[in-house]
C-alpha cells in the first residue's frame, strides 16, 4: 500500500483547481485562460513525474495502490492503483487536455464555466483509469458526462441543444448498465459486498450469469466506443462542439470505452469473454470497413476525422486482443 497518496493528488488537483477559478480578477479573460493552462501543465507534470520516480516498470502489478473506505455502509472505497495498461492512458489524458486548453484559447464567452468544465473532466477522466472499485470507476464515468453535455450545449454549433440532448440520453442510459452489472458482481454469492478490482478478479460466476454480467457492461461500452448501432449521438455531437471539446472527445473519452471492456470484461470476466471475443474481433472488423466506407461519402471535415479515429480506435483494440492472446 503506498503510503503518499500521489494518485489522490493528481485526481483531485485539477477540480480542486478549478474550484478557485470564480474567485479570479474578472478583468479581461487572460488570467483565467493563463490560469488553466498552468494548472493543465503542472498537473501533466506531475503526473510524469510520478511515473519516472515513483513507478516500478519491472513490475507488472497494481502499483502505488490507495484505500480509503469513503461510504461504510456500502462498502464504497476510494480505491485507486496503477499498472502499464493505465499509465499511457493518464499520460495521453494530461497531453491532450493541455492541448485542448490552447485549442480554447479564443473562447471568450462565460470562460470561468467553460474552464471549470475541462478541469473537471481532467480529473473524472484520470480517476477513471486509476480507479480499482467498480462503484469509483462508474462515479467516475459519469463525472464527465456533465461537463461534456454543458460544453456542448451552450459552445456548440448550431444544432448543439440536439447535439448535447442526445448525447446526454445515450450516454447516461448506457451507464446505468455498468451500475446494473457492478452490483450484480459486487453482491453475488458473498455476505459482505466488495467492488475491488483484485477480490472480483478471484471470483467465479455461473457461465450464463458471466454472459448477462458481460453483456451489460459491453451495452454501457458500445455506446461510449461508440459500436454500430449505438453511433448515432457520436456524429452530431462531433459535428456540434468547440474543437477543444472534440479533442476531449476523440482522444479521451471514446478510449474510456475500450478501457473499461479491457479492464473489467476482459480481467474480471474472462469466461464470457473467450465467449464473446470472436464476435467482437468481427465487430471490429466490420466497424473498420464501414468507418472507411463512409468516410469516403463525408463532406463535413470534422465528422471525417472522427471516422479515422474510430478506424484507428478499433485498429488499436484489436491489436490488444491478438497481444493477450484472446
Amino acid at each position: 500500500m503506498n503510503h503518499f497518496p500521489w494518485l489522490t493528488i493528481i485526481v483531485l488537483f485539477p477540480i480542486s483547481a478549478g474550484l478557485v477559478i470564480p474567485f479570479l480578477p474578472s478583468t479581461g479573460n487572460k488570467i483565467i485562460r493563463w490560469y488553466t493552462l498552468g494548472v493543465c501543465l503542472l498537473e501533466f507534470l506531475l503526473i510524469t513525474y510520478i511515473f519516472c520516480y515513483h513507478y516500478q516498470f519491472n513490475d507488472h502489478l497494481i502499483q502505488l495502490k490507495e484505500d480509503y473506505n469513503w461510504i461504510s455502509f456500502i462498502n464504497f472505497h476510494w480505491r485507486l492503483g496503477i499498472d502499464g495498461f493505465s499509465i499511457g492512458l493518464i499520460l495521453l489524458t494530461g497531453f491532450i487536455t493541455t492541448l485542448a486548453t490552447l485549442a480554447a484559447w479564443p473562447v471568450t464567452r462565460n470562460p470561468r464555466l467553460f474552464y471549470f468544465l475541462m478541469l473537471a473532466m481532467y480529473s473524472g477522466q484520470i480517476g477513471l483509469f486509476a480507479s480499482q472499485d467498480i462503484l469509483l470507476f462508474f462515479f467516475m464515468w459519469e463525472l464527465e458526462l456533465l461537463p461534456v453535455y454543458l460544453l456542448l450545449a451552450m459552445w456548440g454549433g448550431k444544432r448543439r441543444l440536439y447535439a448535447a440532448t442526445k448525447f446526454i440520453l445515450y450516454t447516461a442510459a448506457g451507464s446505468l448498465f455498468i451500475l446494473i452489472g457492478g452490483l450484480i458482481m459486487a453482491f453475488y454469492n458473498s455476505n459482505e459486498s466488495t467492488f475491488d478490482f483484485q477480490l472480483l478478479i478471484n471470483k467465479t460466476y455461473p457461465l450464463e450469469l458471466e454472459i448477462i454480467v458481460y453483456l451489460s457492461f459491453l451495452i454501457a461500452y458500445a455506446v461510449k466506443l461508440p459500436i454500430i448501432p449505438f453511433h448515432t449521438w457520436l456524429p452530431d455531437t462531433h459535428g456540434e462542439a468547440h474543437y477543444s471539446t472534440c479533442m476531449l472527445l476523440a482522444g479521451i473519452l471514446l478510449k474510456m470505452g475500450a478501457y473499461g471492456l479491457i479492464r473489467i470484461n476482459m480481467e474480471l470476466l474472462p469466461h464470457a469473454h473467450s465467449f464473446f471475443a470472436p464476435w467482437l474481433v468481427i465487430l471490429g472488423a466490420i466497424q473498420i470497413v464501414y468507418a472507411a466506407l463512409t468516410s469516403l461519402s463525408q463532406r463535413n471535415l470534422k465528422k471525417e476525422e472522427l471516422l479515422i479515429l474510430q478506424y484507428h480506435i478499433w485498429d488499436l483494440f484489436l491489436s490488444e486482443l491478438d497481444q493477450l492472446q484472446i
